[in-house]
């Protein structure tokens, strides 16, 4: 079946709220990604990452007829299978699918440990975002005196704690808004992580 007979582009599964909203700022950004514009629905799992991981197949199954694509986000962090990796975790998924009615039409990212791995990048939103902009010490070396991290350079072991706990120190609510945030205003390039660009490439190879 051609992918112009679909009434929707894409339907999207995620975990959480969280998640929900950064793909959303994702996609809203679509010259910078280089793919079109895309229509999609969103929807997020009950029963979080386990959730997706057992039962996705289920969820989306209906979905299969009327959505040219199936894009699932999950961390692996909280999925109940945490000894395996990242990959297999998303290989898993993609098998389901492909047994339920997607083919080669449904994609699988896992971000590794979990999606705040995402929201380390170098670039000076995150610090606004997260509430620190202008404070003394800077993000970069709270985080190393914090021992989330050895260097400026590198991103924090435990990027959703860190992240928390940031912005508990800013005084800076903690909302799912910011993860649209920063996917609007961070270079898309900023972020080297390989689930992130394995998002990218599966877009632009569904909607370039």
């Amino acid at each position: 079946m051609n992918a112009l007979v679909y009434p929707k582009d894409l339907v999207v599964l995620t975990a959480d709220k969280d998640a929900e909203f950064a793909i959303r700022g994702v996609l809203a950004r679509p010259q910078a990604l280089g793919i079109r514009v895309v229509s999609a629905d969103f929807f997020r799992h009950p029963e979080k990452d386990p959730g997706i991981l057992f039962h996705a197949r289920t969820f989306l199954q209906p979905f299969a007829a009327s959505h040219a694509h199936a894009l699932v986000v999950m961390d692996r962090e909280g999925c109940g299978q945490e000894r395996r990796g990242r990959e297999v975790l998303e290989a898993q998924i993609e098998g389901a699918l492909r047994d339920t009615g997607w083919a080669d039409r449904a994609a699988a990212v896992v971000p590794d440990p979990e999606l705040e791995i995402w929201v380390w990048s170098d670039s000076p939103q995150v610090d606004t975002a997260l509430g620190w902009k202008g404070r003394q010490p800077d993000l970069r070396d709270w985080l190393r005196s914090s021992g989330y991290t050895q260097d400026r350079l590198a991103k924090p072991g435990r990027p959703k704690e860190a992240m928390v706990h940031a912005m508990r120190v800013a005084g800076s609510p903690r909302s799912s808004a910011i993860y649209e945030q920063l996917a609007l205003r961070v270079g898309l390039s900023r972020c080297q992580d390989a689930a992130f660009l394995r998002l990218r490439d599966t877009l632009r190879r569904w909607f370039a």
